[in-house]
Protein backbone atom coordinates (compact mmCIF):
# COMPACT_ATOMS: atom_id res chain seq x y z
CA UNK A 1 0.00 0.00 0.00
CA UNK A 2 2.83 2.61 0.36
CA UNK A 3 4.38 1.90 -2.64
CA UNK A 4 1.22 2.40 -4.36
CA UNK A 5 0.69 5.73 -2.06
CA UNK A 6 4.33 6.75 -3.42
CA UNK A 7 3.48 6.52 -6.94
CA UNK A 8 0.62 8.29 -6.88
CA UNK A 9 2.12 11.35 -4.80
CA UNK A 10 4.91 11.35 -7.53
CA UNK A 11 2.26 10.98 -10.09
CA UNK A 12 0.59 14.10 -8.60
CA UNK A 13 3.38 16.13 -8.51
CA UNK A 14 4.85 16.05 -11.36
CA UNK A 15 1.61 16.67 -13.41
CA UNK A 16 1.68 19.75 -10.92
CA UNK A 17 4.95 20.96 -12.11
CA UNK A 18 4.24 20.13 -15.64
CA UNK A 19 0.87 22.22 -15.52
CA UNK A 20 2.73 25.14 -14.00
CA UNK A 21 4.60 25.42 -17.26
CA UNK A 22 2.08 24.25 -20.13
CA UNK A 23 -1.20 25.20 -18.45
CA UNK A 24 -0.83 28.51 -16.10
CA UNK A 25 2.36 29.98 -18.07
CA UNK A 26 0.84 28.89 -21.74
CA UNK A 27 1.26 31.46 -24.17
CA UNK A 28 2.66 34.24 -21.95
CA UNK A 29 6.65 34.91 -22.32
CA UNK A 30 8.89 33.73 -19.65
CA UNK A 31 11.60 36.53 -18.24
CA UNK A 32 14.91 36.29 -19.95
CA UNK A 33 16.86 35.40 -16.73
CA UNK A 34 14.14 32.21 -16.46
CA UNK A 35 14.35 31.17 -19.72
CA UNK A 36 18.53 31.67 -19.60
CA UNK A 37 18.31 28.86 -16.45
CA UNK A 38 15.69 26.47 -18.54
CA UNK A 39 18.52 25.61 -21.00
CA UNK A 40 20.43 24.11 -18.20
CA UNK A 41 17.63 21.32 -17.00
CA UNK A 42 18.50 19.07 -20.02
CA UNK A 43 22.42 19.06 -19.35
CA UNK A 44 21.75 18.37 -16.15
CA UNK A 45 19.46 15.13 -16.31
CA UNK A 46 22.00 12.92 -17.69
CA UNK A 47 24.70 13.74 -15.47
CA UNK A 48 22.22 13.53 -12.52
CA UNK A 49 21.05 9.51 -13.67
CA UNK A 50 25.08 8.81 -14.33
CA UNK A 51 26.70 9.78 -11.78
CA UNK A 52 25.54 7.38 -9.07
CA UNK A 53 26.91 4.21 -10.77
CA UNK A 54 29.84 5.57 -11.65
CA UNK A 55 30.98 7.26 -8.68
CA UNK A 56 28.98 5.95 -5.19
CA UNK A 57 28.24 2.18 -7.27
CA UNK A 58 27.96 0.85 -3.61
CA UNK A 59 24.66 2.99 -3.37
CA UNK A 60 23.10 1.64 -5.74
CA UNK A 61 23.91 -1.82 -5.34
CA UNK A 62 26.35 -2.60 -7.67
CA UNK A 63 30.01 -2.96 -7.67
CA UNK A 64 32.81 -0.30 -8.90
CA UNK A 65 33.84 -1.39 -12.21
CA UNK A 66 36.22 -0.21 -14.61
CA UNK A 67 34.56 -0.35 -17.67
CA UNK A 68 32.34 2.00 -15.96
CA UNK A 69 34.94 4.75 -15.00
CA UNK A 70 37.01 4.51 -18.34
CA UNK A 71 33.96 5.00 -20.06
CA UNK A 72 32.47 7.73 -18.10
CA UNK A 73 35.90 9.77 -18.40
CA UNK A 74 35.71 9.23 -22.04
CA UNK A 75 32.58 10.57 -22.32
CA UNK A 76 32.81 13.71 -20.44
CA UNK A 77 36.51 13.92 -22.31
CA UNK A 78 34.66 13.94 -25.67
CA UNK A 79 31.78 15.78 -24.58
CA UNK A 80 33.91 18.56 -22.98
CA UNK A 81 36.23 18.78 -26.27
CA UNK A 82 33.78 18.79 -28.62
CA UNK A 83 30.40 20.55 -26.85
CA UNK A 84 28.13 17.93 -27.80
CA UNK A 85 26.60 15.99 -25.16
CA UNK A 86 25.70 13.79 -27.88
CA UNK A 87 28.81 12.91 -28.90
CA UNK A 88 29.87 12.38 -25.41
CA UNK A 89 27.42 9.67 -25.19
CA UNK A 90 27.83 7.70 -27.93
CA UNK A 91 31.86 7.77 -27.19
CA UNK A 92 30.67 6.71 -23.72
CA UNK A 93 28.76 3.77 -24.63
CA UNK A 94 31.23 3.11 -27.07
CA UNK A 95 34.70 2.71 -24.79
CA UNK A 96 32.07 0.85 -22.19
CA UNK A 97 31.40 -1.88 -25.07
CA UNK A 98 35.17 -2.12 -26.03
CA UNK A 99 36.69 -1.82 -22.22
CA UNK A 100 33.65 -4.65 -21.26
CA UNK A 101 34.39 -6.50 -24.26
CA UNK A 102 38.34 -7.30 -23.58
CA UNK A 103 37.89 -7.60 -19.82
Amino acid sequence: MNVWAIIVILGVLTYLTRFAFLGLVGNRPLPAWFERHLRYTAVSILPALAVPLVVWPDAVGTAPELARLVAAGAALGVAAWRRDAIAGVIAGGLVMVLVAAFQ
